[in-house]
């Protein structure tokens, strides 16, 4: 007996811990509880526990300590970590909308916040993944995450970790926890542009647009024993005046093999769109002009949006 009154006051005392602790979050300021909120993913328990307790006079001075333990080189203005974070939740939300909830708070928000892009993304419609439903696979290097669509509605739950990988996973999560920034990370999507003059004559302008994406920041999806996407390419020339004088769309599908996909990862996958201008150019050559590039990736529902100026 004299045991089971021992436990039940240990039960007792957590539960009031509990409350303690949800009452003081329920009365931080807004910007306290933003800030709380944003890095629950990172913040320790004794860190969080500290926060809660400290008077609102002292809690601007934690915040500030907080991102400077967590700086990788206090040399420099910027904190690289805290950028770093602060991107990959905006990133996240971009990416993982329509959950019903902002996309940095669902499971594969908090595992990209926590890890960064993967190495490999694969997503399998409904049916044709092992578990008979829509899935995502994300690789990291070897260490897989699988989220599962039940109803193949959009909601995505981190149902399994391969427990033979429990231990990258414990690494992982220090190393959040822990002022490291990580050394390495899969690139969002992106590209470079080239122009190149072929005859100019006259009222005759004849170029190339040259678009160079690394394979590296492009997500496939599963099909079969392959892969696949589609990128969707768009471009327009402007005059100095804004004044549209040419513009392209073009659909590019790619299907990639595992051993190809695995041999194009420090590759880039090349685009090259010719033009013809034969109209009069004087506005062209009287000023800077505008080359506008959009490149869409269909499966990560990325978007990068680029500029380039050049004169005649």
């Amino acid at each position: 007996m004299k045991a089971w009154r021992i436990l039940a006051a240990g039960v007792v005392g957590a539960a009031m811990g509990a409350c303690a602790v949800s009452l003081l979050e329920k009365n931080l300021s807004p910007e306290n509880a933003e800030f709380l909120s944003k890095v629950r993913y990172i913040i320790t328990s004794e860190e969080k526990s500290t926060f809660l307790h400290l008077p609102d006079s002292e809690k601007p001075r934690f915040i500030e300590e907080f991102w400077k333990r967590r700086d990788p080189d206090p040399e420099t203005e910027e904190n690289e970590f805290k950028k770093e974070y602060f991107e990959r939740i905006k990133k996240a939300d971009e990416l993982f909308f329509g959950e019903g909830r902002p996309g940095w708070l669902t499971d594969r928000g908090r595992v990209y916040i926590l890890f960064g892009p993967p190495t490999d993304r694969m997503t399998s419609p409904t049916g044709s993944s092992f578990y008979g439903r829509c899935q995502e696979l994300w690789y990291y290097g070897t260490f897989p995450v699988i989220f599962i669509d039940a109803n193949c509605n959009g909601q995505f739950v981190l149902v399994t970790i391969d427990l033979s990988h429990l231990n990258d996973l414990n690494l992982a999560l220090a190393t959040a926890q822990r002022p490291i920034l990580a050394s390495s990370r899969r690139s969002f999507l992106d590209f470079t542009i080239g122009l190149k003059k072929k005859t100019d004559e006259g009222d005759r302008l004849e170029g190339l647009v040259i678009i160079q994406i690394p394979y590296r920041s492009i997500w496939f999806s599963a099909e079969g024993e392959g892969f696949k996407t589609t990128l969707e390419l768009s471009l327009d020339i402007r005059d100095s005046r804004e004044k549209l004088v040419w513009e392209f769309k073009h659909n590019y599908e790619l299907r990639l093999t595992q051993a190809e996909l695995s041999a194009f990862q420090d590759k880039s996958y090349g685009i090259e769109v010719p033009f013809v201008l034969d109209r009069p150019l004087e506005e062209l050559r009287q000023g800077k002009n505008k080359l506008e590039v959009v490149l869409r990736n269909s499966t990560g529902k990325e978007e990068v949006r680029k500029t380039a100026e050049f004169s005649l």
